[in-house]
């Protein structure tokens, strides 16, 4: 499908790419001059199918120069569309702010998250996770991603019996979680934020509703189990590529969290050392600046974020 929206203006950005043809991120800016939000708001509630196509032919497009100031702005674009809320399950310390807005991961700046597909171990991961960069970091602070489906072919490429074997065999991961939020980490969420009760009782039902198993420390926090679960997924609509569709890299090895076959068996430590330098190589990013809002096809695309100085607010809102 073409740039045929003619209240859109293609631009370019820092950092931008060419991926099997399609540029990650599309930058579109405002024609004619209209950047205030009541005019994007009513642009892209009269083109919202035409959009949706873009961000699963480009997998990432980038609305930039529009006259976003703030989370109700912010909520204001969300709402445009006909996507429905999904809760946020996860390690990633967040707050609420206005209706479906919420804080990106609360963690300290100078950390790096590691990339990853948005809840990809729950039975229901979101198809997009929509970002806004109201105070741009001074520096650093991007928020890099990956097309997924390079890292599968690069790994098929260099480890096509190590790739197979894992993905027949599958991956099981846990993760330890304390009871209450630590924002000093960030993977600080505790058990009781993240499943929404203090009931351990309740807590485990609704672990196991989303495809966990819990075991409980004594410290008061809780471990979960997850597996097996598919090393790579194949989405429709996108052009039948494999997604590297886990946490492999991001949970091997760590001090609360672990990576292996579903079996125990370990997962080789050279294809797992190799995985995260194709990561790294495939990843693209771009600085933010104020008002950015960046529509991310989380079955498409992992992302992170780099290590910052104070200050930076992004906040995100996660879709089906």
């Amino acid at each position: 499908m073409e740039y045929s929206c003619e209240e859109f203006k293609v631009g370019k950005c820092e950092g931008q790419k060419l991926v099997d043809g399609e540029s990650m991120p599309l930058v579109l800016h405002p024609n004619n001059g209209s950047d205030n939000i009541d005019f994007l708001v009513s642009t892209l509630k009269k083109n919202k199918d035409w959009f949706e196509q873009m961000i699963i032919k480009n997998s990432a497009v980038l609305l930039r120069g529009f006259d976003v100031k703030n989370a109700e702005d912010f909520n204001e674009i969300i709402e445009a569309f006909d996507w429905d809320d999904i809760r946020y399950v996860g390690p990633a310390p967040r707050t609420h702010i206005y209706k479906r807005i919420w804080t990106a991961n609360e963690g300290p700046l100078e950390e790096f998250i590691y990339y990853h597909h948005e809840m990809v171990l729950i039975k229901e991961s979101p198809k997009k996770v929509i970002l806004f960069c109201e105070v741009p970091p001074p520096k650093g602070g991007e928020t890099p991603f990956v097309p997924s489906f390079r890292v599968t072919e690069r790994m098929l490429e260099e480890f096509p019996e190590a790739v197979e074997d894992i993905e027949s065999r599958g991956l099981r991961y846990t993760f330890s979680a304390p009871s209450k939020n630590d924002t000093s980490s960030m993977r600080g969420r505790g058990w009781e934020d993240a499943f929404g009760t203090s009931d351990p009782a309740e807590a485990e039902k609704r672990a196991k509703a989303l495809g966990m198993d819990m075991e409980w420390l004594p410290n008061g926090g809780v471990k979960t189990i997850l597996g097996p679960r598919a090393l790579t997924k194949v989405f429709d609509g996108r052009k039948g590529r494999r997604m590297w569709f886990n946490t492999m890299v991001g949970m091997h090895g760590k001090e609360h969290s672990s990576a292996l076959m579903a079996d125990g068996t370990e997962i080789p430590e050279n294809v797992v050392k190799r995985c995260q330098e194709i990561i790294e190589e495939e990843s693209i990013q771009f600085k933010w600046e104020k008002g950015d809002v960046l529509f991310l096809d989380n079955f498409a695309l992992l992302h992170g974020r780099r290590p910052s100085l104070p200050p930076r607010k992004v906040l995100v809102a996660t879709c089906k």
